[in-house]
């Protein structure tokens, strides 16, 4: 549903107002009785203490357990003008995150105009194959922000030991309460500013690389948690 058709109707208008209205406080709580096992986490601040401001990058399953993570960091995270990510904004604008409005598909290029005028000062959140899939299929936005900005991809994955997942097309996983939820940081990953397009396919192919080790690393994580 695209941003004229959900914001011409009331009842969406409604709708959306209502999931986030409950949805963060309810994420809020089932946050804090989640167990943090967390692998990496030294690349974000070698990242931060050079100065330099991370474009973080993730897949869009993933998005609610590292809203609350990475929450009231300055971070700026990029949303679709759909009905879904209108909810999600709203969601993250209460864990602190500011909001650049856009996605690949619908307002992306103005979105990312904006992001490189912000990412000056502020990490950026990206999620990858946002915001209509396919899932865990990544786009090339934040290959490109990173070559715009010069400031590091930095990918991580989330994985909870027990969750519901949504029946939404990028599966949205919601760690259940007293859960272990796993984080797995991967190095970043550098662009050079005069790549051209075969050096940012091949920035993208590394990319999907790095959060399929992520992924792996979470696994071990849990896996040592249970032993």
């Amino acid at each position: 549903m695209t941003t004229a058709d959900w914001s011409a109707s009331a009842r969406k208008r409604t709708e959306v107002a209502a999931i986030a209205a409950l949805g963060y406080p309810v994420l809020r709580a089932l946050g804090s009785t989640w167990t943090w096992q967390v692998s990496g986490a030294e690349h974000d601040e070698a990242i931060r203490a050079r100065g330099e401001h991370p474009v973080l990058a993730l897949w869009h399953g993933r998005i609610l357990p590292a809203a609350h993570y990475f929450q009231r960091r300055g971070i700026v995270a990029m949303a679709s003008e759909n009905f879904d990510g209108e909810w999600i904004a709203r969601i993250l604008m209460k864990f602190g995150f500011g909001i650049a409005r856009g996605s690949t598909s619908r307002g992306g290029s103005r979105a990312l105009r904006q992001l490189v005028q912000t990412v000056g000062s502020h990490g950026v959140a990206f999620t990858l194959d946002g915001p209509r899939g396919p899932a865990e299929v990544a786009q090339p936005g934040a290959v490109w922000l990173s070559k715009a900005t010069g400031n590091p991809l930095m990918p991580f994955h989330c994985e909870a030991a027990s969750s519901w997942t949504m029946k939404s097309w990028d599966r949205t996983q919601i760690p259940k309460p007293f859960t272990t939820v796993a984080m797995a940081i991967r190095p970043p990953l550098y662009v050079p500013r005069d790549a051209d397009a075969q050096a940012l396919r091949s920035a993208l192919t590394a990319l999907e690389a790095s959060l399929a080790e992520a992924r792996t690393e979470c696994r071990r994580l849990l896996s040592r948690d249970t032993l």
